[in-house]
């Protein structure tokens, strides 16, 4: 089962919250709007796995110190218990829209390590002023613009721009290479955004991991049927994926890069 965030269990809605008054005492600049996408947006998150995924928009720039006392912030509270995926943007890197597009601050727990090693060195590697563009963006503003939930703000329509369906392909295929080179070290993720990317290529729909892995057990042919099955199951089940053999994933992977390489070339 994955939840949504008006089904989710009220402790999620306590942590999301806590987080919320978190990042309004730690910056210094306005807030426009705080607003949830990916997996508890779209109705597939899972408290056993599934980051929470926040996009933050500001009236102006971050400062250093701004960087500085959210990654502390962040440091603190991700996996604790759920990781934070988040990105601040101003309203200019909105207004103007461009791919891929600028922001202001990320933290997810890949940058963990070394966004820590920042604050305990007093140095500015990563927490600098330097304009930063990360090509996922354009991804995660369409899927704001379909099912984003406004946590506080601005309504949803009167802050993000409509993302051009090239770009948002742009964004989805980086991804895909991605998910294909890790297919094997990673079967749950990358099986299921693959189906979300082909499912998108093929009709135009933008699913939630589970419903992408749904949909492609009824739409694949029968011979992957077993695998799509039980990557379902082990995301449905917080668990990690077992008695999914090397040979199956490759075999998968083959069928879906030709797949949706046939699609992009029509």
């Amino acid at each position: 089962m994955g939840y949504d965030w008006d089904s989710c269990p009220a402790s999620v809605k306590k942590w999301i919250n806590h987080l919320e008054a978190g990042i309004r005492h730690a910056r210094q600049v306005e807030i426009v709007g705080i607003y949830l996408h990916g997996s508890l947006a779209m109705g597939g998150f899972h408290p056993k796995h599934s980051d929470v995924d926040l996009l933050v928009v500001i009236a102006s720039p971050l400062g250093v110190e701004d960087k500085r006392r959210l990654t502390s912030l962040f440091l603190s509270i991700s996996n604790e218990p759920y990781p934070v995926e988040i990105t601040f943007l101003h309203m200019r890197q909105l207004e103007n829209w461009s791919h891929p597009c600028p922001y202001e601050f990320h933290y997810s727990e890949y940058w963990r390590e070394r966004l820590e090693q920042d604050l305990q060195h007093h140095t500015n590697l990563y927490l600098h002023t330097d304009i930063k563009t990360d090509p996922d963006l354009a991804a995660h503003m369409m899927i704001v613009n379909q099912s984003g939930i406004c946590l506080s703000g601005l309504p949803i329509a009167d802050v993000f721009p409509n993302i051009p369906q090239s770009d948002y392909i742009a964004s989805i295929m980086g991804d895909f290479q991605e998910c294909l080179e890790q297919m094997t070290v990673n079967p749950i993720y990358c099986v299921l955004n693959t189906l979300r990317v082909y499912s998108f290529l093929l009709e135009g729909s933008i699913l939630s991991k589970l419903e992408a892995g749904k949909w492609g057990i009824d739409i694949l042919p029968e011979i992957y049927h077993s695998t799509v099955h039980t990557v379902v199951n082990a995301y449905t089940d917080g668990e990690p994926c077992k008695n999914i053999s090397h040979t199956e994933l490759v075999t998968y992977k083959n069928y879906i890069s030709n797949k949706v390489q046939s699609l992009l070339c029509t």
